[in-house]
Protein backbone atom coordinates (compact mmCIF):
# COMPACT_ATOMS: atom_id res chain seq x y z
CA UNK A 1 0.00 0.00 0.00
CA UNK A 2 1.29 3.40 -0.30
CA UNK A 3 -0.12 6.45 1.12
CA UNK A 4 0.27 10.31 0.94
CA UNK A 5 -2.02 12.64 2.32
CA UNK A 6 -0.36 16.40 2.78
CA UNK A 7 -2.07 19.65 4.13
CA UNK A 8 -1.20 22.16 0.96
CA UNK A 9 -2.42 24.82 2.88
CA UNK A 10 -1.07 24.29 6.73
CA UNK A 11 1.43 26.26 8.26
CA UNK A 12 2.83 23.55 9.96
CA UNK A 13 2.01 19.49 10.53
CA UNK A 14 3.50 16.57 11.68
CA UNK A 15 4.53 13.66 8.96
CA UNK A 16 4.52 10.33 9.30
CA UNK A 17 6.22 8.06 7.67
CA UNK A 18 3.76 4.51 7.64
CA UNK A 19 6.02 2.45 5.44
CA UNK A 20 9.04 3.12 8.44
CA UNK A 21 6.40 2.32 11.26
CA UNK A 22 6.11 -1.03 9.34
CA UNK A 23 9.31 -2.00 8.58
CA UNK A 24 10.49 -1.34 12.09
CA UNK A 25 7.50 -3.87 13.25
CA UNK A 26 9.05 -6.16 10.64
CA UNK A 27 12.76 -5.85 12.20
CA UNK A 28 11.18 -6.65 15.75
CA UNK A 29 9.06 -9.59 14.45
CA UNK A 30 12.23 -10.88 12.62
CA UNK A 31 14.87 -10.16 15.58
CA UNK A 32 12.29 -11.44 18.40
CA UNK A 33 10.86 -14.53 16.28
CA UNK A 34 7.82 -13.80 17.76
CA UNK A 35 4.83 -11.97 17.60
CA UNK A 36 4.04 -8.63 18.07
CA UNK A 37 1.60 -7.05 20.43
CA UNK A 38 2.37 -3.38 19.37
CA UNK A 39 1.61 -0.20 21.88
CA UNK A 40 -0.47 1.85 20.56
CA UNK A 41 -1.47 3.53 23.60
CA UNK A 42 -1.44 7.56 23.73
CA UNK A 43 -2.51 7.76 20.17
CA UNK A 44 0.13 5.56 19.09
CA UNK A 45 2.69 7.93 21.03
CA UNK A 46 1.14 10.67 18.93
CA UNK A 47 1.41 9.69 15.49
CA UNK A 48 -2.15 8.59 15.18
CA UNK A 49 -3.40 4.96 16.61
CA UNK A 50 -5.99 4.18 13.58
CA UNK A 51 -4.10 5.19 10.93
CA UNK A 52 -0.58 3.04 12.79
CA UNK A 53 -2.90 -0.03 13.67
CA UNK A 54 -4.46 0.16 10.25
CA UNK A 55 -0.87 0.14 8.62
CA UNK A 56 0.44 -2.82 11.21
CA UNK A 57 -2.57 -4.88 10.09
CA UNK A 58 -0.51 -6.40 7.52
CA UNK A 59 2.08 -8.02 9.87
CA UNK A 60 -0.82 -9.76 11.71
CA UNK A 61 -0.25 -8.96 15.53
CA UNK A 62 -2.01 -10.93 18.14
CA UNK A 63 -3.11 -7.96 19.52
CA UNK A 64 -3.17 -3.74 19.82
CA UNK A 65 -1.80 -2.20 23.47
CA UNK A 66 -3.96 0.26 24.87
CA UNK A 67 -4.63 2.56 27.98
CA UNK A 68 -7.27 3.47 28.36
CA UNK A 69 -11.09 1.96 27.36
CA UNK A 70 -11.45 5.34 24.86
CA UNK A 71 -8.59 4.30 22.52
CA UNK A 72 -10.03 0.83 22.21
CA UNK A 73 -13.27 2.24 21.53
CA UNK A 74 -11.97 4.35 18.63
CA UNK A 75 -10.41 1.51 17.62
CA UNK A 76 -13.33 -0.84 17.45
CA UNK A 77 -15.67 2.41 15.94
CA UNK A 78 -12.37 2.44 12.88
CA UNK A 79 -13.32 -0.77 12.21
CA UNK A 80 -10.07 -2.32 13.66
CA UNK A 81 -11.43 -6.28 15.15
CA UNK A 82 -7.98 -7.62 16.10
CA UNK A 83 -7.65 -8.25 19.82
CA UNK A 84 -7.15 -5.36 22.19
CA UNK A 85 -5.40 -5.55 25.42
CA UNK A 86 -6.46 -2.57 27.96
CA UNK A 87 -2.73 -2.44 29.96
CA UNK A 88 -3.74 -0.09 32.74
CA UNK A 89 -6.09 -1.44 36.22
CA UNK A 90 -9.38 -1.76 35.45
CA UNK A 91 -12.27 -0.39 37.69
CA UNK A 92 -14.90 -3.44 37.21
CA UNK A 93 -17.10 -1.93 40.01
CA UNK A 94 -20.21 -0.37 38.87
CA UNK A 95 -22.25 2.15 40.80
CA UNK A 96 -25.19 3.01 38.63
CA UNK A 97 -24.69 1.25 34.87
CA UNK A 98 -27.57 2.94 33.51
CA UNK A 99 -26.03 6.61 34.02
CA UNK A 100 -22.30 5.61 33.74
CA UNK A 101 -21.16 2.26 32.09
CA UNK A 102 -18.50 0.58 33.45
CA UNK A 103 -15.92 -0.44 32.53
CA UNK A 104 -16.82 -4.00 32.40
CA UNK A 105 -19.73 -3.69 30.68
CA UNK A 106 -17.69 -1.09 28.12
CA UNK A 107 -15.10 -3.83 27.46
CA UNK A 108 -17.66 -6.32 27.16
CA UNK A 109 -19.48 -4.19 24.40
CA UNK A 110 -16.32 -3.23 22.69
CA UNK A 111 -14.58 -6.51 23.20
CA UNK A 112 -11.67 -5.30 24.80
CA UNK A 113 -9.73 -7.54 27.23
CA UNK A 114 -8.69 -6.19 30.38
CA UNK A 115 -4.85 -6.78 32.62
CA UNK A 116 -6.18 -7.96 36.27
CA UNK A 117 -4.29 -8.25 39.21
CA UNK A 118 -6.91 -8.54 42.08
CA UNK A 119 -9.17 -11.56 43.15
CA UNK A 120 -12.15 -9.64 43.24
CA UNK A 121 -11.65 -8.10 39.64
CA UNK A 122 -10.84 -11.48 38.02
CA UNK A 123 -13.88 -13.18 40.03
CA UNK A 124 -15.91 -10.15 38.36
CA UNK A 125 -14.29 -10.02 35.12
CA UNK A 126 -14.82 -13.99 34.73
CA UNK A 127 -18.47 -13.85 35.38
CA UNK A 128 -19.12 -10.75 33.46
CA UNK A 129 -20.21 -12.43 30.11
CA UNK A 130 -19.49 -13.89 27.03
CA UNK A 131 -15.81 -12.39 26.55
CA UNK A 132 -14.03 -13.91 29.75
CA UNK A 133 -10.56 -13.61 28.21
CA UNK A 134 -8.15 -11.18 30.20
CA UNK A 135 -4.13 -10.93 31.27
CA UNK A 136 -2.54 -11.47 34.68
CA UNK A 137 -0.76 -8.29 35.70
CA UNK A 138 2.63 -9.66 37.66
CA UNK A 139 4.67 -6.95 39.54
CA UNK A 140 8.05 -7.46 39.51
CA UNK A 141 9.56 -4.29 40.79
CA UNK A 142 8.29 -1.58 38.71
CA UNK A 143 5.99 -1.11 41.39
CA UNK A 144 3.06 0.87 39.37
CA UNK A 145 0.52 -1.97 38.87
CA UNK A 146 -0.10 -5.97 39.27
CA UNK A 147 -0.43 -8.25 41.27
CA UNK A 148 3.09 -8.61 43.66
CA UNK A 149 5.07 -11.94 42.38
CA UNK A 150 5.74 -12.88 46.12
CA UNK A 151 2.07 -12.43 46.77
CA UNK A 152 0.54 -14.36 44.00
CA UNK A 153 -0.99 -17.54 45.88
CA UNK A 154 -3.50 -15.02 46.98
CA UNK A 155 -5.21 -15.33 43.52
CA UNK A 156 -4.86 -19.22 42.68
CA UNK A 157 -8.83 -19.64 43.58
CA UNK A 158 -9.69 -17.35 41.22
CA UNK A 159 -7.18 -17.78 38.56
CA UNK A 160 -8.27 -21.52 38.85
CA UNK A 161 -12.05 -21.00 38.23
CA UNK A 162 -11.47 -18.11 35.34
CA UNK A 163 -8.01 -18.95 33.99
CA UNK A 164 -6.30 -15.76 32.43
CA UNK A 165 -5.57 -16.04 28.75
CA UNK A 166 -1.90 -14.53 29.12
CA UNK A 167 0.24 -13.41 32.14
CA UNK A 168 3.24 -11.00 31.85
CA UNK A 169 5.49 -8.06 33.86
CA UNK A 170 6.96 -5.05 32.62
CA UNK A 171 10.91 -4.28 33.26
CA UNK A 172 11.89 -0.77 35.14
CA UNK A 173 15.47 -0.64 33.23
CA UNK A 174 16.06 -2.88 29.92
CA UNK A 175 18.26 -0.10 28.94
CA UNK A 176 20.46 -0.36 31.66
CA UNK A 177 22.67 -2.78 32.15
CA UNK A 178 22.45 -3.25 36.01
CA UNK A 179 21.13 -6.73 36.19
CA UNK A 180 17.99 -5.64 36.86
CA UNK A 181 15.88 -7.19 34.00
CA UNK A 182 17.22 -10.39 34.45
CA UNK A 183 16.07 -10.31 37.94
CA UNK A 184 12.90 -9.56 36.69
CA UNK A 185 12.78 -11.95 34.26
CA UNK A 186 13.31 -14.63 36.97
CA UNK A 187 11.03 -13.40 39.20
CA UNK A 188 8.37 -13.79 36.38
CA UNK A 189 9.48 -16.87 35.54
CA UNK A 190 9.41 -18.38 38.75
CA UNK A 191 6.01 -16.41 39.20
CA UNK A 192 4.23 -18.37 36.58
CA UNK A 193 6.01 -21.50 37.23
CA UNK A 194 3.80 -21.48 40.73
CA UNK A 195 0.35 -20.88 39.02
CA UNK A 196 -2.35 -23.41 38.75
CA UNK A 197 -1.74 -23.66 34.92
CA UNK A 198 0.65 -22.24 32.49
CA UNK A 199 -1.39 -19.21 30.38
CA UNK A 200 -1.43 -19.92 26.88
CA UNK A 201 0.63 -16.22 26.27
CA UNK A 202 3.29 -14.94 28.37
CA UNK A 203 5.12 -11.43 27.55
CA UNK A 204 7.63 -9.21 29.13
CA UNK A 205 9.85 -7.98 26.81
CA UNK A 206 9.21 -4.11 26.15
CA UNK A 207 11.50 -2.42 23.23
CA UNK A 208 14.41 -1.78 25.05
CA UNK A 209 14.35 -5.63 25.92
CA UNK A 210 13.27 -7.00 22.58
CA UNK A 211 16.47 -5.72 20.78
CA UNK A 212 18.85 -6.41 23.53
CA UNK A 213 19.20 -9.95 22.48
CA UNK A 214 18.10 -11.99 19.48
CA UNK A 215 14.60 -14.00 20.18
CA UNK A 216 12.75 -14.72 22.79
CA UNK A 217 11.75 -17.22 25.20
CA UNK A 218 8.87 -15.81 26.21
CA UNK A 219 5.59 -16.34 23.35
CA UNK A 220 5.22 -12.92 21.58
CA UNK A 221 6.69 -8.77 22.39
CA UNK A 222 5.38 -5.68 23.27
CA UNK A 223 7.26 -2.91 21.37
CA UNK A 224 6.13 0.45 21.67
CA UNK A 225 8.86 3.63 21.35
CA UNK A 226 11.03 1.48 18.80
CA UNK A 227 8.25 1.28 16.38
CA UNK A 228 8.05 5.05 16.22
CA UNK A 229 11.73 6.09 15.17
CA UNK A 230 13.10 6.16 18.71
CA UNK A 231 16.16 4.07 19.62
CA UNK A 232 16.79 1.48 22.64
CA UNK A 233 19.75 2.73 24.42
CA UNK A 234 23.60 1.45 23.54
CA UNK A 235 23.04 -2.44 23.84
CA UNK A 236 20.08 -2.34 20.90
CA UNK A 237 21.23 -5.11 18.18
CA UNK A 238 18.71 -2.97 15.98
CA UNK A 239 18.08 1.14 14.97
CA UNK A 240 14.90 1.93 13.65
CA UNK A 241 14.04 3.98 10.65
CA UNK A 242 12.85 7.41 11.45
CA UNK A 243 8.83 7.91 11.77
CA UNK A 244 8.28 11.07 12.68
CA UNK A 245 8.77 14.80 11.55
CA UNK A 246 8.21 18.39 12.41
CA UNK A 247 7.67 20.70 9.61
CA UNK A 248 6.69 24.36 9.80
CA UNK A 249 6.65 27.37 7.11
CA UNK A 250 8.48 30.35 6.88
CA UNK A 251 6.17 33.33 6.94
CA UNK A 252 8.66 36.10 7.56
CA UNK A 253 11.98 36.92 7.26
CA UNK A 254 13.69 40.13 8.19
CA UNK A 255 17.04 41.68 8.30
CA UNK A 256 18.06 42.81 11.93
CA UNK A 257 21.32 44.76 13.19
CA UNK A 258 23.95 43.85 14.98
CA UNK A 259 22.76 44.42 18.58
CA UNK A 260 19.14 43.83 17.98
CA UNK A 261 16.73 40.78 20.31
CA UNK A 262 14.95 39.13 19.26
CA UNK A 263 11.66 37.12 21.01
CA UNK A 264 10.76 37.79 24.58
CA UNK A 265 12.67 38.84 27.44
CA UNK A 266 15.48 40.00 24.66
CA UNK A 267 16.99 36.94 25.48
CA UNK A 268 19.35 36.50 22.06
CA UNK A 269 21.08 39.28 20.16
CA UNK A 270 22.88 39.61 17.13
CA UNK A 271 26.66 39.43 17.56
CA UNK A 272 26.32 40.55 13.53
CA UNK A 273 23.66 41.94 10.82
CA UNK A 274 21.71 38.98 10.43
CA UNK A 275 18.55 37.23 8.33
CA UNK A 276 15.78 36.39 10.89
CA UNK A 277 13.16 33.69 9.35
CA UNK A 278 9.69 33.69 11.56
CA UNK A 279 8.07 30.04 11.51
CA UNK A 280 4.86 29.51 12.30
CA UNK A 281 5.52 26.64 15.28
CA UNK A 282 5.32 27.35 18.62
CA UNK A 283 4.98 25.31 22.02
CA UNK A 284 1.68 25.31 21.66
CA UNK A 285 2.40 22.30 18.48
CA UNK A 286 5.16 20.67 20.87
CA UNK A 287 8.10 22.89 19.85
CA UNK A 288 9.51 23.19 23.59
CA UNK A 289 10.05 25.96 25.15
CA UNK A 290 13.24 24.75 26.58
CA UNK A 291 14.83 24.92 23.00
CA UNK A 292 15.05 28.01 22.75
CA UNK A 293 18.59 28.42 23.72
CA UNK A 294 19.81 24.82 22.06
CA UNK A 295 17.31 23.89 19.30
CA UNK A 296 18.27 24.31 15.96
CA UNK A 297 15.78 23.85 12.74
CA UNK A 298 17.05 22.46 9.44
CA UNK A 299 16.52 24.97 6.43
CA UNK A 300 17.26 24.09 2.87
CA UNK A 301 19.45 21.14 4.72
CA UNK A 302 21.47 23.37 6.86
CA UNK A 303 21.23 23.66 10.14
CA UNK A 304 19.85 27.42 11.87
CA UNK A 305 20.06 28.16 14.95
CA UNK A 306 16.72 29.34 17.09
CA UNK A 307 17.02 32.58 18.33
CA UNK A 308 15.34 33.66 21.24
CA UNK A 309 12.75 32.16 23.08
CA UNK A 310 10.03 29.98 21.10
CA UNK A 311 7.03 31.69 21.81
CA UNK A 312 3.58 29.90 22.19
CA UNK A 313 2.81 29.74 18.04
CA UNK A 314 6.13 31.39 16.20
CA UNK A 315 9.72 30.52 16.53
CA UNK A 316 12.52 32.62 14.95
CA UNK A 317 15.59 31.15 13.53
CA UNK A 318 19.20 32.63 12.24
CA UNK A 319 19.02 31.94 8.64
CA UNK A 320 22.00 34.22 7.92
CA UNK A 321 23.70 32.58 4.41
CA UNK A 322 21.02 29.90 4.02
CA UNK A 323 19.32 32.05 1.18
CA UNK A 324 15.86 30.91 3.33
CA UNK A 325 13.17 32.67 1.46
CA UNK A 326 9.09 32.98 2.60
CA UNK A 327 7.31 29.87 1.84
CA UNK A 328 10.45 27.18 2.95
CA UNK A 329 10.10 24.48 4.68
CA UNK A 330 11.73 24.14 8.19
CA UNK A 331 12.31 20.85 9.88
CA UNK A 332 13.16 21.10 13.91
CA UNK A 333 12.63 16.95 13.74
CA UNK A 334 13.23 14.45 10.41
CA UNK A 335 15.41 14.91 8.04
CA UNK A 336 16.32 17.75 5.24
CA UNK A 337 19.12 16.78 2.81
CA UNK A 338 21.71 15.04 4.58
CA UNK A 339 20.97 16.60 7.89
CA UNK A 340 19.07 14.94 10.60
CA UNK A 341 17.46 15.59 13.60
CA UNK A 342 16.56 12.72 16.28
CA UNK A 343 13.55 12.41 18.37
CA UNK A 344 16.67 11.66 21.47
CA UNK A 345 18.66 14.56 20.23
CA UNK A 346 16.01 17.05 20.30
CA UNK A 347 14.49 15.22 23.53
CA UNK A 348 18.01 15.96 24.87
CA UNK A 349 18.22 19.16 24.36
CA UNK A 350 14.35 19.65 25.51
CA UNK A 351 15.15 18.05 29.20
CA UNK A 352 12.52 15.38 27.99
CA UNK A 353 12.36 12.11 27.18
CA UNK A 354 11.62 10.96 23.50
CA UNK A 355 8.29 9.63 24.61
CA UNK A 356 7.10 12.55 25.94
CA UNK A 357 8.30 14.60 22.60
CA UNK A 358 6.44 12.78 20.74
CA UNK A 359 3.17 12.80 22.62
CA UNK A 360 3.17 16.29 22.83
CA UNK A 361 3.27 16.62 19.08
CA UNK A 362 -0.40 16.11 19.48
CA UNK A 363 -1.48 19.23 20.39
CA UNK A 364 -3.20 20.76 17.42
CA UNK A 365 -1.32 20.20 14.53
CA UNK A 366 -2.52 17.96 11.46
CA UNK A 367 -0.75 14.33 10.88
CA UNK A 368 0.39 13.76 7.18
CA UNK A 369 0.73 9.76 6.81
CA UNK A 370 2.78 8.81 3.77
CA UNK A 371 5.24 5.96 2.87
CA UNK A 372 4.96 2.31 1.42
CA UNK A 373 4.63 -0.99 2.57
Amino acid sequence: MTIRTHPTDARAWVEVDLGALVRNARALAAHSRKPLIPMIKADAYGVGAVAAARALEGIEPLAYGVSSIAEAIELRQAGIERPIILFTPSMLESPDPEWIPSDALLMTRYHVTPTLARREHIIAWGQSGEHPAWHLAIDTGMHRAGSDHRALASLHEAIAEFPPLGAFTHFHSAELDDGSMETQEKHFRNAVAGLPRRPRLLHAENSAAIVRRPGSEWDCVRPGVFLYGVSSGQKAALRPESVVSLRARVVEVRTVAAGDSVSYDATWRAERESEIATVCCGYADGLRRHLGAKGCGLVRGQRAPIAGLITMDMTMLDVTGTGCKVGDVVTFLGRDGDESLTAESVAGRSGLSPYELLVGLRLRLPRVHTGTW
